[in-house]
């Protein structure tokens, strides 16, 4: 049977494609339905596989009536990723127009900042965070100060700024005491905006600086309007790495709960937070949508 070099090509495709479906279907798509039964189940381990019972909405009832645990985190995790979110999104884009100027060690400096991606293992940034507990070592205080030190709270107290609104002295303090932990979670996105950076056509650089135009106007009529395309994917590549990341509260219950042989009530909850994620998702995208700038030919 003869076929045409296009079709040769497809086929071609489809076959390296086989693979990654069969993975999909495989690990994926198969074990997240089974997670999807198990939330209506009370599971409990037997004799060759699990056992369990239907319970109908008994595990997502009690998610929000009776777990003393789940709606604290889940609005702490909320809380959280709505403050650092806008926060890692300007310092990768800055450290992004810095790294995209031409000056001697570029190349290392891109390196440094991209060097977080390469190690971020759990107890590497347990160690380097000052965690040392979650590591096994005995002295946790040896390591790490300056990541420790509360330095907001000696400023004010220098200062001799008291009687701030409780809840605006702890979110700055959560902020700056995370310093190292917002540049830890930037290299993805710092790379990301570096891309967008550069593909930005030289005639429209040209253009600015016959205009006249100064760095600062160039960056909001020029550069963000480029890269706001790209600003929509690292908003929500960071949200997600936010609520999966291995320090979330969240995910450390569910995670618990498994430990525990509670897999309908973890698989619920588990969907119950993947659902808030979505919906989370769907509506940054929307309201994001409305300013960024598409390229019409």
């Amino acid at each position: 049977m003869k076929l045409t070099y296009q079709k040769r090509r497809s086929l071609y495709g489809y076959g390296f494609l086989a693979f990654w479906l069969v993975g999909t279907v495989v690990w994926f798509l198969y074990p997240l339905a089974n997670s999807l039964c198990y939330s209506f189940m009370d599971v409990t381990p037997g004799q060759g596989g699990m056992e369990g019972s239907w319970v109908g909405l008994k595990n997502y009832r009690y998610i929000f009536t009776g777990d003393p645990y789940y709606t604290q985190y889940l609005t702490d995790v909320l809380q959280e990723t709505a403050l650092k979110t806008p926060l890692i999104l300007v310092f990768s884009l800055f450290v992004a127009v810095l790294l995209n100027q031409k000056f001697r060690g570029r190349a290392v400096a891109r390196a440094i900042f991209f060097l977080p991606v390469i190690i971020a293992t759990g107890p590497v940034y347990n160690i380097i965070n000052g965690d040392l507990a979650k590591t096994g070592t005995a002295d946790a205080g040896q390591f790490s100060t300056l990541f420790s030190t509360d330095l907001v709270g000696e400023l004010f107290q220098f200062l001799g700024i008291y009687g701030l609104d409780t809840r605006i002295q702890s979110g700055i303090e959560a902020v700056s005491n995370d310093i190292f932990g917002l540049v830890w979670s930037s290299g993805i996105q710092i790379l990301m905006f570096l891309a967008a950076l550069q593909s930005i056509p030289a005639s429209a650089r040209e253009a600015a600086q016959v205009e006249g135009a100064t760095a600062w106007e160039y960056f909001w009529k020029i550069t963000l309007p480029y890269v706001s395309p790209m600003v929509l994917a690292c908003l929500i590549f960071t949200v997600i790495d936010s609520f999966t990341a291995p320090d979330n509260l969240v995910m450390g219950r569910v995670l618990a709960l498994q430990g525990e042989w509670q897999y309908g009530y973890a698989s619920a909850m588990a969907w119950v937070y993947f659902t808030i994620v979505m919906a989370a998702l769907g509506v940054i995208t929307m309201l994001m949508d409305q300013f960024i700038y598409y390229e019409v030919e």
